[in-house]
Parts: C-alpha cells; structure tokens; sequence
C-alpha cells in the first residue's frame, strides 16, 4: 500500500465513509466497514482518527465543503446582486439534484448525534458549520460588490441556512423541482431585498 500524507489518508477515509453511511446508514457504519471501502487497514485508520466522533465531524465538515466549492465558484459578480445570489442557490440546488443521498445524510447525522450520548455535539457542530459558512459567502460577496445589509451578516446567515436547510428536507420528501426553484426565486428576492437591490416580493 502506497505511503500518503495523514491528511490525504484522512480526506480519502473521509470521502470513503460517506459513501457507505449514505449507502448504509450512519448506525451500521464500521470502521471495518470504511477500511474496506477505502481498501486500507483498521491500523491505517486508528492512525488518521482516534474516535468515530472524529470520523463523524470529518465527514460533515466534507459533506459541507462538496456544495461550498461549487458555491463559492457560481458566486462570480454577475449585472445584479440577484443574479449574483440566484446563481449561487442554484449551484447548491444542482448538488442536492445530483447527490441527494449526500444530503439525506447529513440528517440522518444530526438524528445519530442527538440520539447518542456524548455525540451531541456533532450535531450543534454540524449546524453552527452551517452558518458559519453563510457568514464566510456573504462577507465575500460583500466584499466584492459592496452592498450595504439591513440586517447583521450573522442573522442573514442563520436565516439562509435555516431556509436552505428546511428545503432540502422538504425536496428529499416530496422531490418537487418546481416548487423549489420558485422558494428559491422568492428567498434571493428577499436577499436582494435585504442589500436594498429591491423591494421584497409578497409570499402568495
């Protein structure tokens, strides 16, 4: 077996491990289980993880940081913070069309975390990741556009994710494209709105 560095080794347990907790589900994951899926040793994977809580804070850091990338890209400075904004809901809409197992995941952790003594801190981790997240977005996109907010960055990111967060569930139940292309149209009015591009749109 080729020599890597510790963190390769642990990007590729990492990316191993989502494959088979999205396959199997987070309580039937081994780590027998993600050595096999990466086709390394268990002595391999004590070295790279001490805990499958650092497993389990590995891959949700991982997870996040698969949509983030594509985001980060789309968020190129367009004619319109509309534009801008909508682009960027739309790259992370395209990751849950293409990888909603991923996705579905990423709430199966939450519940394990909660549900488990000792884990839940993974699950404030997981979403505190969230908005940090947003709050990294729209301090670069601030940056580069230099709109003025009506509301403190942190709540704009605690919102956004709170909203991308509830229509993720709702698409992985009812799968509806439609519906969520026009949540996603009202919420990047509604971002617009709060940069004071233009005035917010009535939910009908």
């Amino acid at each position: 077996m080729a020599r890597m560095p510790s963190a390769e080794r642990r990007r590729q347990l990492t990316e191993a491990a989502i494959r088979v907790m999205a396959r199997d589900g987070v309580a039937a994951t081994t780590t027998r289980s993600v050595c096999a899926e990466a086709g390394v040793s268990l002595s391999v994977f004590h070295y790279c993880f001490d805990s499958k809580q650092a497993l389990l804070e590995s891959v949700i850091t991982a997870i996040t940081e698969h949509s983030v990338t594509l985001v980060r890209e789309a968020l190129r400075p367009k004619a319109t913070l509309r534009e801008t904004v909508r682009a960027g809901f739309q790259a992370y809409w395209d990751h849950v069309s293409a990888h909603p197992g991923e996705h579905l995941l990423t709430y199966e952790l939450t519940q394990y975390a909660l549900r488990n003594p000792g884990f839940e801190h993974l699950a404030r981790r997981q979403y505190e990741l969230y908005s940090d997240t947003y709050t990294e977005l729209i301090e670069q996109l601030r940056a580069r556009m230099g709109f003025v907010l009506r509301v403190p960055v942190p709540v704009l990111a605690r919102y956004l994710a709170a909203m991308t967060d509830g229509l993720t569930l709702r698409h992985l139940v009812l799968g509806d494209d439609a519906a969520a292309a026009a949540i996603l149209d009202a919420l990047t009015a509604h971002v617009a709105a709060l940069a004071g591009e233009e005035t917010a749109p009535a939910l009908t």
